[in-house]
């Protein structure tokens, strides 16, 4: 498979990267001074993002959005992954899993959220349930033609923004070969029903937008509002997963380049002992390996994309990508900050922000230790003794 970027990906990348730069990365500073993106802000940048065409760009165009293929996503996105997340996340934009609405989802939930008009969250981790996301606990209990849901979820991302939850729940239990296993339903709950509190949460990474804790205390909500079928939540939230892992690696991508940029530029103006410091190995080898592996990553989330379009893609390549990359841009934005020395850890420059950002990669689209449980199970299997 030939995996390079066609004209066509490269025009809409430069397109995406012109985008990013003129009307996202200006207002990086105050975000972070803010931990928040200011109300104005936000419509101004959204506003912008529908008139240019990247809003809701992963969205089928029947519904009203860009219908973009997975390889066209990924280079946006590893454009995307050149802004903070707080502002890129405005348009970048929604959750996938939203495709499984049907009826009048549609027209509730769906086109209202590709047009701009709703947010949503999604909220499956819970306090007790991260890695191991079946061991979940919030239950929502049939009630004549409703469930009452009841449980707590955390680290939810942008909760605090969202008119609606995407809510994961226990619905019973079912029988399987393995034993007995929760039933896991998702629903669409809007934010404004009664007995849902939200509480923001201090983190890390990615200032602006913002983790959350969400608590639900018999909240009420129509069986209509099922998504995907009771008893599929966690059937239609994998291919979510999979595109979830892939993409993030791609955002990692966009992050790393911009690091490799700003550590490139200090190590050919930087004098110390009476040369440009890239001129020592001690600095160029470190670049050298941030090239290496900034192109080995962006090579595994053409391939992974490709594969996700072609509906090939596996668990475990998913996880190898997410893993690769995830680390990947931990080393370099490490390495990049060592290159600029006492500057990279002064908030003058925003590099010190990129080290902090890379660290949740990480974590929150599974940890490095579940995508080695996954990856080196998958090896075992297929070399069995």
């Amino acid at each position: 498979m030939d995996l390079s970027v066609s004209d066509d990906l490269k025009l809409l990348a430069d397109g995406v990267r012109s985008f990013v730069e003129q009307e996202l990365q200006p207002h990086e500073a105050l975000v972070e001074r803010l931990d928040a993106v200011p109300d104005e802000l936000f419509r101004e940048i959204q506003q912008k993002a529908l008139a240019a065409g990247f809003y809701a760009m992963n969205m089928p165009e029947e519904h009203g959005g860009a219908g973009l293929t997975s390889p066209e996503r990924a280079v946006c996105e590893i454009e995307f992954g050149r802004v903070s997340r707080a502002l890129g996340v405005i348009c970048n934009r929604p959750a996938p899993i939203l495709k499984a609405c049907v009826g009048d989802q549609i027209e509730t939930y769906l086109k209202p959220t590709i047009r701009g008009e709703r947010w949503e969250c999604f909220a499956l981790t819970e306090p007790g349930a991260g890695s191991d996301a079946r061991a979940i606990t919030t239950k929502a209990v049939k009630d004549g033609d409703d469930y009452v849901i009841n449980g707590t979820k955390q680290f939810i991302t942008m909760a605090m923004r969202a008119d609606y939850i995407i809510v994961f729940a226990v619905t019973g239990m079912d029988e399987t070969p393995r034993g007995p296993q929760k039933r896991i339903t998702a629903f669409l709950v809007d934010k404004d029903t009664p007995g849902i509190g939200v509480t923001p949460l201090d983190v890390l990474s990615n200032r602006g937008m913002k983790s959350c804790i969400i608590t639900f205390d018999n909240v009420r909500v129509p069986a209509r509002n099922i998504l995907g079928g009771e008893g599929n939540g966690f059937g239609i939230a994998k291919n979510w997963i999979f595109s979830g892992r892939v993409m993030l690696a791609a955002n990692c991508v966009g992050l790393a380049e911009r690091a490799m940029k700003m550590a490139a530029e200090w190590a050919n103006t930087r004098v110390a002992f009476g040369k440009k410091i890239g001129q020592f190995q001690g600095t160029s080898f470190k670049l050298a390996d941030m090239a290496m592996e900034i192109h080995a990553t962006k090579l595994m989330v053409m391939d992974g994309a490709y594969k996700m379009q072609a509906g090939t893609i596996t668990q475990r390549e998913a996880s190898q990508i997410n893993l690769f990359g995830s680390e990947m841009v931990g080393r370099v934005t490490d390495n990049a900050l060592q290159i600029l020395g006492g500057m990279g850890v002064t908030k003058d420059l925003p590099l010190e922000r990129f080290w902090r950002d890379a660290r949740v990669e990480r974590i929150w689209e599974g940890t490095s230790e579940i995508h080695r449980d996954i990856i080196s199970k998958d090896v075992l299997r297929e070399f069995p003794a």
